[in-house]
């Protein structure tokens, strides 16, 4: 390794860090940019000698007189921090362990750039000061609140309408090209909408809804499966079985505007397929291909099109259904430019199976665990455990009315 980079100021790697980890154009949005910083710039202070006990001096020998570098990190300083982070300052377990991957992300990242020969901060005796995991995984943690899932629900919804509308009114003299470019940009909206509404109050599983491209019995949701009328939608649940999930009123409107405006093929095709152009083009020009068309005809019938998602609806070529981490990135796009305030260790963003628990929430408090177990398909043992946090602030509240009554007697 070379010696420029052992000599480098640990701060002087955290802009290039919190680029490549940040959001938006230069990289310098979003809600882990700015957890990270914040953690990096503890870390730094701590290396320093600025933070932790009285009688600490940090990491730079005391007869050195400099900022600390690479140089002098190794596991055993990850493993005083990781002990610094579990000390006396009254954080909760999983906070500690939040907190270590921030700086572990980090040491990750400087040994893929050259700064480190080793990724100190992983090794069992670095980490085994960190507390026991109690069980509570943050990523899992995520709930959709009321205010977030209205601002999304708001935003997809002004979004696509906008769309429909602009191509709808076309003028009827409008050239054809541009007429497929705003059927596409409705579509591309219309399916956006349904997917987050379908996400936000049918409290189903992603990966129930969507393709998983290592189990190909889930091949995602199709028309047939779909019955709108009765507000109904067949799944293959996580029991490894086919059952019937519901379709509140919230999500009928979008998913029957949505189909209007795709006008499938066969009902066989996908509800939410792929728009990704490169798989797209791929299918197309194989299924052509496999037709008899020949090669000049295929690319002579594909220049008519703007999108080759236009050419697949006509000539009924079904594309496969978005995965379920295409579906995080469609939320991700959409939580960003919908300018949702989130506030999660883990996630930046709405992610798919935060919609999940926001209804589990939701039913719970409206219809009680026994209820809300059977719409979330789980055991109501499991919902109570989830979501125990509700329970237990009911009976504060039932503690708090009981002490009111007793001091009302007492006077």
């Amino acid at each position: 390794m070379p010696d420029r980079a052992l000599s480098t100021p640990l701060n002087d790697s955290f802009e290039r860090y919190l680029q490549d980890k940040g959001k938006g154009r230069g990289g310098d949005g979003g809600n882990y940019r700015r957890n990270a910083a914040r953690e990096l710039e503890r870390f730094v202070e701590w290396t320093a000698g600025d933070r932790g006990a009285d009688d600490w001096t940090g990491i730079v020998p005391d007869d050195v007189d400099r900022e600390p570098t690479f140089d002098d990190l190794d596991e055993r300083v990850f493993r005083e921090y990781a002990r610094h982070l579990g000390g006396d300052r009254g954080l909760k377990q999983n906070t500690v362990q939040t907190y270590y991957r921030y700086i572990s992300a980090w040491c990750g990242w400087c040994v893929n750039e050259g700064y480190l020969e080793a990724h100190y901060a992983q090794r069992a005796s670095a980490m085994a000061p960190l507390p026991e995991d109690d069980g509570r995984k943050p990523g899992d943690q995520q709930a959709w609140t009321s205010e977030q899932r209205h601002a999304l629900t708001r935003h997809v919804d002004e979004q696509a309408r906008d769309a429909v509308e602009a191509y709808t009114t076309l003028p009827e003299d409008t050239d054809p090209l541009d007429k497929q470019r705003g059927r596409y940009v409705a579509l591309k909206a219309a399916r956006d909408r349904a997917l987050v509404f379908v996400l936000a109050y049918t409290a189903v599983r992603v990966g129930e809804l969507l393709r998983d491209p290592n189990d190909p019995r889930r091949r995602g949701v199709r028309w047939e499966d779909l019955s709108l009328d009765d507000g109904s939608m067949d799944v293959y649940r996580k029991k490894q079985q086919w059952d019937a999930a519901s379709l509140p009123d919230p999500v009928i409107s979008p998913l029957r505007s949505y189909r209007q405006l795709m006008d499938p093929p066969t009902e066989r095709w996908p509800v939410f397929p792929t728009f990704d152009q490169r798989t797209l083009a791929e299918l197309v020009q194989e299924e052509l291909a496999e037709r008899g068309e020949r090669p000049e005809a295929i690319g002579e019938r594909r220049a008519e099109y703007v999108r080759d998602l236009l050419l697949a609806l006509d000539e009924d070529i079904r594309p496969p259904s978005i995965t379920t981490d295409g579906a995080r990135s469609i939320l991700q796009r959409l939580s960003e430019a919908a300018e949702i305030d989130i506030d999660h260790p883990k996630h930046d963003y709405l992610a798919p199976h935060g919609g999940r628990r926001g209804m589990g929430e939701v039913l719970v408090r409206a219809f009680g665990y026994t209820v809300a177990a059977r719409y979330l398909d789980n055991s109501e043992e499991m919902v109570r455990e989830r979501y125990s946090h509700i329970e237990a602030g009911e009976l504060g509240d039932v503690a708090t009315e009981a002490l009111e009554d007793i001091d009302q007697l007492e006077r």
